[in-house]
C-alpha cells in the first residue's frame, strides 16, 4: 500500500478543515450536499464528455492505483537473474514453463518469444512496440483526472453563481439567504478542493506509476535480449540495477542468494 497517498489525502483534507475549524467556522457548514452534486456530477459529466467510455472506466480503474504500492524492482531482478542461471544451465528451452506460470504479463511474453527462438533484435522491437502502446493507453487515465481537475474549479464558480441566484430571488425572505449563501460560497470551496486535492494529484500519481511501469519494462526487456545472447547473470544482474540509479546497490546479489539455495 502507498502510504504516501493516504497520508497527502489526510493532510490536505484535515489542513482545510482544521483551519476551518481554528477559524471558529462551524463543520456543519461546510457540509452541502447541493454544491456537492453541483460540483461533483458537473465535474465528471464534463469529463465524460471529453473521453470515451473505456478511457473513462479504465481511469476509475487506475485509481487502484493510487494506494496500491509499486512492484519491487528487486524481485523482477531476482526473476530475470534466476532465469538467466537456468537458461545457462539446462538451455533457453528450460524457461518454457516458467513463460507460462510468471504472473507478469510483459515477462510472460518475453519470455515466450526467447523461448521460441525469435531474433532477440525483433524481439525488443516488438516488446517496444507493446510498452509504447501500454504507456499511451494508461496516460488516457492521468488525462482524464487532469481533464476533471481543470474543470472543476470552474463548476464550483457555476454552484456559487446558482446559490447567489437562489439568494437574488428569495431576498424578500430572510430565512433563505443563509442557505443561498452557503451553498455559493461551499461550492467554490468544493470544486478547489476536487480540482486540488483529488483529481490533479491523482493525475500525477498515475503519471509516476507509468513511469516506474515503463523502467521495469525496459528492465524486463535488457534482461530477457541478455539471457537470449548468453550472458552472465552476475553482469545481467549490474546492468539491470543500472536502471534504477543506484537504488539498491547495498542490497544483496541476487544472484549470489539464487546461487546459495
Amino acid at each position: 500500500m502507498d502510504i504516501a497517498t493516504l497520508i497527502g489525502l489526510v493532510l490536505g483534507l484535515g489542513a482545510v478543515v482544521g483551519g476551518a475549524a481554528l477559524e471558529g467556522l462551524h463543520l456543519n457548514a461546510l457540509v452541502q450536499p447541493t454544491a456537492a452534486l453541483i460540483v461533483l456530477g458537473g465535474t465528471f459529466g464534463a469529463a465524460f464528455v471529453s473521453f470515451p467510455l473505456p478511457t473513462v472506466l479504465r481511469a476509475f480503474k487506475d485509481v487502484k492505483k493510487l494506494l496500491a504500492g509499486s512492484p519491487k524492482n528487486d524481485d523482477i531482478i531476482a526473476d530475470i537473474c534466476a532465469f538467466a542461471a537456468k537458461a545457462r544451465k539446462n538451455g533457453i528451452i528450460a524457461l518454457e514453463q516458467d513463460a507460462k506460470s510468471h504472473k507478469d504479463r510483459f515477462m510472460k511474453k518475453a519470455i515466450s518469444l526467447s523461448v521460441d527462438g525469435i531474433d532477440p533484435k525483433e524481439i525488443r522491437e516488438l516488446l517496444e512496440i507493446d510498452m509504447s502502446a501500454t504507456e499511451e493507453q494508461a496516460k488516457m487515465s492521468a488525462e482524464f483526472f487532469e481533464a476533471a481537475g481543470g474543470y472543476a474549479p470552474t463548476i464550483g464558480i457555476i454552484g456559487a453563481v446558482l446559490g447567489l441566484i437562489h439568494v437574488m430571488s428569495n431576498l424578500s425572505d430572510t430565512s433563505k439567504l443563509g442557505a443561498g449563501i452557503a451553498v455559493a460560497f461551499v461550492a467554490t470551496i468544493y470544486g478547489l478542493i476536487t480540482a486540488n486535492i483529488l483529481c490533479l494529484p491523482a493525475a500525477t500519481k498515475i503519471k509516476l506509476r507509468i513511469k516506474d511501469e515503463m523502467v521495469r519494462k525496459e528492465m524486463i526487456i535488457a534482461g530477457v535480449v541478455a539471457i537470449q545472447n548468453g550472458e552472465n547473470p552476475r553482469f545481467i544482474e549490474e546492468r539491470l540495477r543500472s536502471y534504477l540509479g543506484g537504488e539498491g546497490d547495498d542490497k544483496p546479489s541476487a544472484v549470489a542468494e539464487e546461487e546459495a539455495k
